[in-house]
């Protein structure tokens, strides 16, 4: 095996299985074995585990020998299945399985953007589930974007991408970041199913937010009514007035690494 085969193979992701029949799918997993608390991250909408800031949280862990866990969900990355089949309850139960079939003991989660509703689901199903194997230590977001399907997509769609979402079940949707992707009607359909931002949202643990003022995709007052339904009393959002959506700078990713430090 050449050396470039060699450092392709110890890369390789592992894999799990979650579903049943069609909408059985291959989740591909990265876990780094370490001491706890654990890391555990949460990608966003079309994004990856190969992204920035999930590398450099990887490498950070690295570093200190603590544990950590990236993946993909389904229609992502090194995953199996359609990003258009994709729903929140998909994800969900994606996300969902990987915490049950990796993390072991308190588990610091990590989400960005979409990662971030992942998350306060994730942790809403825990609390309802009870004690279990792995614990959360804490959660930290990043520009989380609880509701999106609803409250950032939506509900500012025009009337023309509304109706064309409704009669063709799809829309392409242009994107700043590569190629337009598809918004389903199931996916909008489906994310109300999921909807925080009505009430109380309990976590059971401390909350750190890392928001952009600069956000064009989540805007800084997405995350101020996050933090007013959030009732744990250790919670603390940090408004970065020059940061962007992905916040992946040296300076922001240095946020994230201190936050995650801070609560481990």
């Amino acid at each position: 095996m050449t050396n470039n085969a060699a450092t392709q193979a110890a890369t390789d992701p592992d894999f799990i299985t979650v579903g049943d029949g069609p909408a059985q799918r291959r989740i591909a997993v990265r876990a780094r074995a370490g001491r706890g608390p654990g890391l555990f991250w949460l990608g966003g909408f079309n994004s990856d585990m190969t992204g920035t800031k999930a590398v450099a949280l990887d490498a950070w862990a690295a570093a200190r020998g603590r544990a950590c866990v990236r993946f993909d969900y389904s229609g992502h990355g090194a995953s199996s299945g359609a990003f258009a089949e994709g729903t929140i309850s998909r994800w969900l139960e994606d996300s969902l399985a990987v915490f049950d079939h990796v993390c072991k003991g308190p588990q610091v989660v990590i989400g960005s953007s979409m990662g971030g509703w992942m998350a306060l689901l994730l942790a809403r199903e825990l609390l309802r589930r009870g004690p279990g194997p792995a614990t959360l230590a804490g959660l930290v977001l990043i520009a989380p974007a609880p509701d999106f399907t609803e409250a950032l997509m939506w509900n500012g769609f025009s009337p023309q991408i509304r109706e064309q979402i409704e009669t063709e079940g799809v829309w392409m949707r242009p994107s700043d970041y590569g190629e337009p992707y598809p918004i389903t009607r199931t996916l909008i359909e489906d994310g109300r199913n999921h909807l925080l931002l009505g009430g109380a949202i309990s976590t059971g643990c401390p909350v750190r937010i890392l928001q952009g003022k600069r956000d064009p995709d989540v805007p800084w007052t997405h995350a101020f009514a996050l933090t007013e339904r959030l009732p744990c009393e250790d919670v603390v959002l940090t408004l970065i007035q020059d940061g962007d959506h992905r916040l992946s700078r040296p300076q922001d990713i240095a946020r994230m690494l201190a936050a995650v430090e801070e609560i481990g």
